[in-house]
């Protein structure tokens, strides 16, 4: 599963590239507004320090032309090549605008998704991504998980090109259960990122590890 930072702060991300296989960055505007900066001061920190890692940028516009008019401006102006995804939610003029944004060269993540339907429709509308919200579908006594599984069966299922990006987390054990499900990647929070790949008796299996090695490990290097 390709993992992927949802979080727009400088610092959370250069600790997790010097150290966690990070394959890109995820925002949305409300991940803008923790940091208190505007895109103009965000976005050219973000695409000097993502490189050539994915960089999902999610669109503010409501028609679908305006939507495609940002999408484009984003790319144009940071000079984004094929790793910019623009990121669109699934209403009706956003559908309209996934497959014109397609036509532009630019590659599409579907957000915003609820249902294995929305999922579905999106990619048939040439979405590259689609990402459904976990952790938000379990809170109104639904069940994330199981429409992260059910999307990823229907893709399969009906052979197209898009992969499923699960997000909206707040636990390690849903990280854990989309993996399980099939879903090709997941975009989780810098906090549950540092629990996931942490765990107490690891630290306690290193600490034995150097106590026995006390005196005995002699090699130079």
């Amino acid at each position: 599963m390709i993992y992927l930072a949802d979080t727009a702060n400088i610092d959370e991300l250069k600790e997790l590239f010097s150290y966690f296989p990070i394959e890109g960055v995820t925002t949305n505007p409300t991940i803008i507004a923790m940091e208190k900066k505007p895109m103009s001061v965000i976005m050219p920190q973000l695409v000097d320090l993502v490189g050539e890692r994915m960089l999902h940028v999610q669109v503010i516009s409501n028609q679908a032309e305006d939507m495609v008019r940002e999408a484009i401006a984003y790319k144009d102006k940071y000079h984004l090549g094929d790793n910019y995804f623009a990121k669109i939610p699934v209403t009706k003029e956003g559908y309209k605008a996934m497959p014109l944004i397609k036509k532009e060269g630019i590659h599409v993540t579907a957000t915003a998704i609820f249902t294995q339907q929305q999922a579905l429709v999106a990619a048939k509308a040439g979405a590259d991504w689609v990402a459904p919200y976990v952790n938000r579908l379990d809170n109104i006594s639904s069940h994330g998980i199981e429409v992260v599984g059910n999307i990823v069966d229907n893709i399969e299922r009906y052979g197209l090109k898009t992969g499923v990006l699960a997000a909206s987390f707040k636990t390690v054990d849903q990280v854990h259960r989309v993996s399980m499900m099939g879903s090709q990647a997941a975009t989780i929070s810098f906090e549950i990122l540092e629990r996931l790949r942490s765990h107490p008796m690891t630290d306690m299996s290193v600490e034995w590890f150097e106590k026995d090695a006390k005196g005995l490990y002699d090699i130079e290097f």
